[in-house]
Order: structure tokens, then sequence, then C-alpha cells
């Protein structure tokens, strides 16, 4: 290494010079190799960058942007009520202002002019929303992979020593913070100069822990492990953090909790765990009910630090749960649980799922009210439609009945007990689809999943006389004959091959449907609450009804006209379908 500054590498550097003169100066520090210098073009330099971008994803509740940040205070308005945000502890009161109503309604007007930090710790005044939305657009989406890393930072200051071209150390810069950091490192990448870092530097992990790395390739190993192992909680929300333990483990204590995502060492394990339910029981045993009913015992605990709480489950035969999770995030109904090495859990407040089944709660469970197949595959084939309107009765005895058409067909049902769990057995005469051994692996009093070899059966249950806004529609549908006055796809109305057509809802289920000839043909019927009022129609074969053999969205209903709506995957309106009395 040369000892000597040329002369001719004055120049160039004159402005460097100035610009780190009011630097403190750090004289012990051994010069590293020039392999550890930081280039423009390094992978390390690349993720200290990354590493060292602001998250802008804790306000997302106001500006719905986690590559953007506003600049504090900042005036809001919600519900007609103006709110000055003064700091992050601020956003609890629109949290709470969001969650003391429950029509979703959960908007905010921002008073402009605001200041809007980027990533990359530019400011930017912003006028208006549509000026702020542009910025927005030019964001990920909720939740979607963007450049920041958040799950590891660095512990500050550090320091960095600053080359010429020839590698001879000009200077020793101090840095602070991010914002420091993130500018000096875009100095690098532009070429500027070399840098490299004077070691040894701490990382601090989302959990608080702390990493003390030597050299470049330990804190580019570090970095890139940490870069995904934990939630980085880019909802469009803010949740607090301002629990105990006292709170965390009652919280925890309130209802069972299903396993809605799970991760292991980077291994996605959703297929193998998810849906598994565990109840957190007082003097720390926690119970965990594998998907095919199969209980598990094991012991719980927590613990809050400075940094966060934690919570250490133990199980004999569960490894992959066994482990003290650092609680990411806790909202309403959600839990979100990480440990660094790519492990993951999202837990979903469940308080109707059953943790501990026997033989004896399915038999109520089912004997409760109605089921209707909500899901039907078989062989990679849906056959869901078919039981459109044919919700099955579970009965004393081991009697199971399907209305069809408005008539009973009877069978039989028998709950048994395999290796692998409780299993339900079906036998209805011309029904070989139901005809098979269902394993029960889900169960909750108004949701049973059933899964065989390849094929899947979701039950929901349909309890009519519980609802009164299914009394009415019912009520509506079996008062009178209705015929089709509209019929739209794909924004055209075709309601003539239905004209003369008479339909009458009976209230066995049963829809008799009068052709202008007189003939007669059977179909069937059933409103029921699915996020919403449906009404399932099935008319089998019969043209041109079998065009309607559908679960449709009721959208309006009066005394004499009822509107039905059939939307896609997307949210889109793809038919229409208007029925109304005949005078």
């Amino acid at each position: 290494m040369k000892t000597k500054l040329r002369t001719l590498l004055l120049l160039p550097f004159f402005a460097l010079l100035i610009f780190t003169s009011c630097q403190d100066e750090v004289t012990d520090i051994t010069l590293p190799a020039e392999t550890e210098a930081l280039t423009a073009t390094s992978e390390l330099t690349t993720l200290m960058t990354s590493t060292a971008k602001l998250d802008g994803s804790k306000d997302n509740i106001i500006d719905k942007a986690s590559c953007l940040s506003i600049e504090l205070p900042v005036t809001v308005v919600v519900r007609g009520l103006e709110i000055i945000i003064d700091s992050e502890e601020d956003y609890n009161v629109i949290k709470a202002l969001f969650d003391e109503f429950d029509d979703d309604d959960d908007s905010l007007d921002i008073v402009f002019p605001i200041t809007i930090i980027t990533s990359d710790f530019d400011e930017i005044v912003i006028e208006n929303r549509q000026a702020l939305q542009e910025l927005v657009q030019d964001c990920v989406g909720e939740n979607e992979e963007d450049d920041d890393i958040e799950c590891i930072d660095f512990q500050y200051p550090i320091a960095f020593s600053v080359y010429d071209t020839d590698f001879q150390v000009i200077n020793v810069k101090s840095i602070e913070n991010d914002r420091a950091l993130h500018r000096f490192l875009k100095r690098v990448r532009n070429s500027e100069f070399l840098a490299s870092i004077n070691f040894p530097v701490t990382m601090v992990l989302a959990d608080g822990s702390e990493i003390v790395v030597t050299n470049n390739e330990e804190l580019q190993r570090t970095i890139k492990e940490a870069k995904n192992a934990c939630d980085e909680d880019d909802d469009n929300d803010y949740h607090d953090n301002d629990f105990d333990k006292e709170r965390l483990d009652n919280l925890l204590m309130t209802c069972p909790w299903v396993v809605h995502e799970f991760e292991r060492n980077e291994d996605n394990l959703n297929e193998k765990y998810k849906e598994y339910a565990i109840n957190f029981k007082a003097d720390n045993v926690v119970k965990m009910r594998a998907r095919g009913g199969d209980m598990l015992t094991g012991t719980w605990s927590t613990r809050v630090t400075p940094n966060g709480a934690l919570i250490n489950l133990e199980f004999d035969n569960l490894a992959d749960f066994s482990l003290e999770w650092f609680v990411y995030d806790l909202g309403p109904g959600k839990i979100k649980l990480y440990q660094a090495g790519g492990n993951r859990i999202i837990l979903k407040k469940n308080c109707d799922v059953v943790v501990d089944i026997t033989k004896e709660r399915i038999e109520n469970y089912l004997q409760e009210c109605f089921w209707r197949v909500s899901r039907l595959n078989v062989n990679g084939a849906n056959n869901e439609k078919e039981y459109i309107g044919t919700p099955l009765k579970f009965l004393e005895n081991n009697v199971v009945k399907l209305r069809v058409n408005g008539e009973l067909v009877a069978g039989t049902y028998e709950i048994g007990v395999r290796n692998a769990g409780f299993i339900l057995q079906v036998d209805l005469e011309g029904r070989p689809n139901l005809k098979l051994e269902w394993l029960i692996t889900f169960l909750e009093s108004g949701l049973i999943k059933l899964e065989n070899a390849n094929n899947k059966m979701v039950l929901k249950r349909h309890c009519p006389d519980a609802d009164d806004n299914l009394t009415v529609v019912d009520n509506t549908l079996i008062n009178g004959e209705w015929e089709v006055a509209a019929y739209h796809v794909d924004g055209e109305n075709k309601p003539e091959e239905f004209y003369m057509y008479t339909l009458n809802f009976m209230e066995t289920g049963r829809v008799k449907v009068t052709d202008p000839n007189d003939g007669i043909f059977n179909g069937s019927w059933l409103a029921y609450r699915n996020e919403g009022l449906h009404l399932g129609l099935f008319f089998g074969n019969n043209a041109p009804f079998d065009n309607l053999n559908y679960r449709w969205k009721i959208k309006e209903i009066t005394s004499d006209r009822i509107e039905l709506k059939d939307y896609s995957s997307t949210g889109a309106i793809e038919r229409i379908l208007v029925l109304e009395k005949k005078i």
C-alpha cells in the first residue's frame, strides 16, 4: 500500500477534503486490504444501501405508501374530526376512530400542504392529494416486496475510511444515522471515492438481538440472512406495540388461535400446518389440534423485554413450533410471530374453532341446522354447482337428508375414528361424490372442512330461522309468482329467452318453472348468508334456465323486485339478473 499522496490526486479530492474536514478523526485504526473497499457496484454496497433506506410503513394508515413518510406534524380529518399528528403515538388516535365503527369507512383527509420524505431521504413539498397520489403510485402495493431491508439495522455510530483511487486514506468519517449512511453510500455508488468500514460493527435484528461482525464477508452474510427474517408489516394500517405481559397473556387465553401462515427455516410449511388450532390455557399449558384432529400438548410462556415481547412454545413431538418467537405485530384478532433464520407464524383468533374435538361434539354441530355444500372438489373437478340450493340435514340415528327440488332424499352418515383423526362417512343414493370417507380437518360451529386423498369438501352451516334478513328474503320469494325482467350479460340485456316463463318459489326449497306451453320443470333455491345475502339457484340441465345455475349476490330486494349480480374474482360485474313479481 502506498504511503504518499500523489500531487496529481490532490486537486480532484480537494472538495472531498473540505467536506470531511469537520469530521472527528479516528487515529487508532487498522487499514484494511483493498478487497475490503466498498465500490459502486459491489453487492455489499447495495445491501447496506437497502438497509439504510427510510421505512415509510409506520404512517401507512395516513398515506398508504411504504416508500414514503409524511413529515410531522401533519393535520388530518377523520370522520369530521380534525387531528394534529405530532408523533407516531398519535397514529393510535386514527386507528381508534377507525375501529370505533364497523362500516369499514376507514378513510381520512389530509390538510395540505405537507412535506413528504422519500425512501432515499429526499424531501418534497406536496400541495394537494393528486400530487401525493402520483408519488404513491410509484411505490409497490400493500405487503408487496420492496427494496428496503427492515429486519436488521446498524448500531450507530459507525466509521468509514475514505480513500483516493490509489487507495490512500484521505479521511475518516463517522456516520450517526440512516440518513447520513444512505447519502454517504450514494457518493460511493456515484464513484466519487472509495471507502471501507472500520470494524467491528454491531448489527441489531428486529427482535433486538445483536450480532457483531468483523469483516465485509460477515456483514454481507448477516444482512442477507436477516433480509427476510421478519414480517416487515407493510400493511396500510397501524398496530401499536405498547402491551405488557399481562395483556399479552390475557389476549392469548381469550380464544383459540388458528395458524394462517407458517414458515420454518425459510421453508414454506403452509400446506402442512395451516389451520392448526392452538389453545393457550392457564398454568402455561398449550394444546395444539392438528388438521386431522390429533391433539398435542406442550407448554407456553411469555416475556416482555425493552425490545418487544416473546412467546416460548415447547412441544415434545412438534419441533417446528418449539421455539421462542418474537411478537412482531399484535393487532385485533391477529398475532404475527417471527424468529431470525426464516421463521414466521401468523395466527388469527377464532373463538368458534374447536380444539378439543370429540365424536359427540361433531354430532351436536351437525344436527344443529342445515349444512350447505360450499365446496366439493373430487379428482380435480369442481362439483359444488350440483349442490346449489340443496342443503344437507343431519338427524339422529345416523340419518342424513339432502333437499333436492323440495324433496328430501334420505341416506346415512357415520362419525368414525381413524389413526389420522375423526372421519365423516356419507351414503346418499345417486351421490357418489359424497359417498367417500372424509377426514375432518377443521371444525367450528359454522364451518367443517373435510379431505381425503386429492378430494376436498367444505360444509357451511345454514340456520335460516336465526337470521331476520333471510326470513324477509324467504317470505318475499314465496309470496307470489315471478318472471325474469332483465338478464344482462357483458353489459347487454338479453331477457328474450326467458319471456313467458313463470317462477314459483316454494317454501320447501323447490322452484317450479312453468314454460309458455304450460309445461313444468323443477329446480332448487336457497337464500343464505355468506359475506352478504345470496340466492342459490339450480335448474339442472333445463334450458334456458341452466344458464342461471349460480350462487347470486342479492343486491336489492323489494316486495315485487329482486336484483341479483354475478361478480368475477376481481370484483367486476359479469351478469345481472332481475326478477319481478307478475301482476
